[in-house]
């Protein structure tokens, strides 16, 4: 069965309460609704996609072990209750690396450039009118713009309800496409 397209989500703030460099499995927390918004979006037929600036690695926090781990807890949390992320694209660059090899002035990855919105489409062969972006900062809407991607800013709250009803507005602009 070919995937509707695809959802794709910021994490930090939109999936998990925002710790500041969240990192650490013992660490996750969902945000209200975020396991049942998951699962709605899996229940659509579409790709749900993580896509996350992880400056922490930049900055020498924590390393890109750490937050493979973060995403396998997340994804195994996810599953107990019938839900789960596709794929996870993160963008450990930073142009104010303390680690040297982190460091990049304008990184095509780094939001608001559009690279892992770009790469994600690519790998999942969808075109970008059969996605959208769920994000809690402009630079997550312009990314999303910068690929062609429809998004949706996310200011708190339940996020199944938020997800309920973006998928009310995509639902129609897929049936007028």
């Amino acid at each position: 069965m070919e995937a509707a397209g695809a959802a794709l989500l910021d994490r930090d703030g939109v999936l998990n309460v925002d710790r500041g460099y969240t990192h650490r499995p013992e660490d996750l927390e969902f945000v209200p609704g975020a396991i049942d918004a998951v699962r709605r979006l899996n229940q659509s037929g579409r790709r749900v996609i993580v896509v996350t600036n992880q400056a922490g690695v930049a900055r020498g926090l924590y390393d890109e072990a750490a937050v493979d781990r973060f995403h396998a807890a997340m994804n195994a949390a996810l599953e107990t209750h019938g839900a789960r992320i596709d794929a996870f694209y993160y963008c450990p660059f930073h142009p104010e690396a303390i680690v040297e090899a982190y460091r990049r002035a304008d990184h095509p990855d780094r939001k608001p450039n559009p690279g892992m919105v770009l790469r994600a489409l690519r790998d999942f062969d969808i075109a970008p009118q059969r996605a959208f972006l769920i994000g809690d900062r402009d630079s997550d809407i312009q990314a999303a713009a910068a690929a062609g991607v429809r998004s949706y800013l996310y200011a708190g709250g339940d996020l199944d309800r938020f997800v309920e009803t973006v998928l009310r507005v995509e639902n129609r602009l897929m049936h007028v496409q």
